[in-house]
């Protein structure tokens, strides 16, 4: 498949916080007008080192979790889509992102990503072009990172694992484009939440034949073959060029688990010219 790259820029939208979250688009939050959550907290100035000690860790994680739970749990049904964030705008893995995001708004996915540059701002630009929801959940990292323009609905977390728990919590399945360390840890995680059935089974959609050609080798040619995995393990993965085969995957198993069947649907396949 050859995607266009789309046209470059958009208007400014109306942006507001409330704490952690950010909102873009519609009309501003008139609470959040005024006072910032720091002047409204009162507090008197004094030591700090308290705020590093674990036990105000686990407060701050579970903070955390609140926040995340109350600005997802109303989500339509969404698909977490990951990639590299270092994927050029001009790049045709980045036109594939605005299409498959594209896609699956019209399908009436909502499109949830790590909120970043790259593969990840493409998803939520295709997604928030075709007019669907276009959620970003950011990480504090050592360097700077912006939740990207397209993102409609943002949260930024410290902690990766709280962020894992968003993206698997509230998709129905997940597309991978390609990408580095931090792709290959979401698909991983996912591969073994799944395998260890400690969530539903959901698709697991690899996009881009070429790249993951290698990968999927070894899995099935390395991994499988010295019982490090199950047979049936290297199933969890599907693997296409085609942005209408991932959204035919997403509302299959959908389908499938509305029906009870939690067991099946996803099969061994790498599909694309390659293969001819």
């Amino acid at each position: 498949m050859t995607a266009t790259p789309p046209p470059e820029g958009r208007r400014p939208r109306p942006t507001r916080h409330r704490g952690p979250i950010m909102l873009r688009g519609g009309e501003p939050d008139p609470q959040a007008q005024g006072s910032t959550t720091d002047q409204r907290l009162l507090d008197r100035r004094g030591p700090t080192d308290w705020v590093h000690t674990d036990p105000w860790r686990v407060l701050r994680i579970q903070s955390e979790f609140v926040e995340g739970f109350g600005l997802l749990a109303e989500l339509p049904r969404a698909v977490s889509v990951f990639g590299s964030a270092r994927t050029p705008r001009d790049h045709p893995h980045y036109a594939a992102g605005v299409e498959i995001g594209a896609a699956l708004s019209r399908a009436g996915y909502a499109v949830i990503t790590g909120g970043g540059p790259g593969a990840m701002e493409a998803a939520n630009r295709g997604a928030s072009e075709a007019g669907g929801l276009s959620v970003g959940l950011g990480i504090e990292l050592p360097f700077e990172q912006e939740l990207n323009e397209w993102v409609d609905v943002g949260i930024s977390f410290r902690y990766f694992f709280v962020r894992k728990t968003m993206f698997v919590k509230y998709a129905q399945a997940f597309v991978i484009l390609p990408g580095g360390f931090g792709t290959l840890d979401e698909l991983f995680e996912a591969l073994t939440l799944v395998q260890t059935r400690k969530v539903t089974r959901f698709p697991v959609i690899l996009y881009g034949t070429d790249y993951w050609r290698g990968l999927i080798d070894w899995v099935r040619g390395t991994m499988a073959e010295h019982g490090a995995i199950g047979p049936g393990d290297v199933d969890l993965l599907h693997c296409t060029d085609d942005v209408d085969e991932i959204v035919a995957v997403v509302q299959e198993a959908e389908k499938a688990r509305a029906a009870g069947d939690n067991g099946g649907g996803m099969r061994a396949a790498v599909t694309g010219p390659s293969d001819a």
